[in-house]
């Protein structure tokens, strides 16, 4: 089974409106940066991307999230805690061997990113 992407590009209903946007079967957060793990983790959602995987992940939609930060950001404090608090509502948070490792400063490598062990986690968990 191939899941279906949703590219988000810049559409929400008001309030006074019916929601827009198809059921997700699984939501992939990725590249997150350092400063929307935080907020998400401490539940500013402060943008559509970040508010519809809030409600998402506690609506029962599987969310994953892949970073893409360098390990000076990730030795903030707030990072682990960040982590552990996504974790615990459920989020697969993609990180080390099986998803991204933290770059040195300044050796980020956007092109590198990899979007196939993202996409294939993705995959995995909308086939079960």
């Amino acid at each position: 089974m191939t899941p279906q992407v949703l590219y988000l590009i810049a559409c929400a209903a008001g309030p006074t409106q019916r929601d827009v946007l198809p059921k997700a079967e699984a939501m992939l957060v990725a590249p997150l940066s350092c400063t929307s793990l935080n907020k998400w983790a401490n539940g500013i959602a402060d943008t559509l991307a970040i508010g519809l995987v809030s409600e998402g992940v506690n609506m029962g939609v599987p969310v994953l999230a892949m970073p893409y930060f360098n390990q000076a950001q990730g030795r903030q404090p707030a990072v682990p805690r960040s982590v552990a608090d996504l974790r615990a509502q459920n989020v697969k948070y993609l990180d080390g061997p099986a998803g991204y490792e933290l770059h040195p400063p300044k050796q980020g490598a956007p092109a590198a990113f990899p979007w196939e062990r993202a996409l294939r986690a993705l995959e995995e968990v909308v086939s079960g």
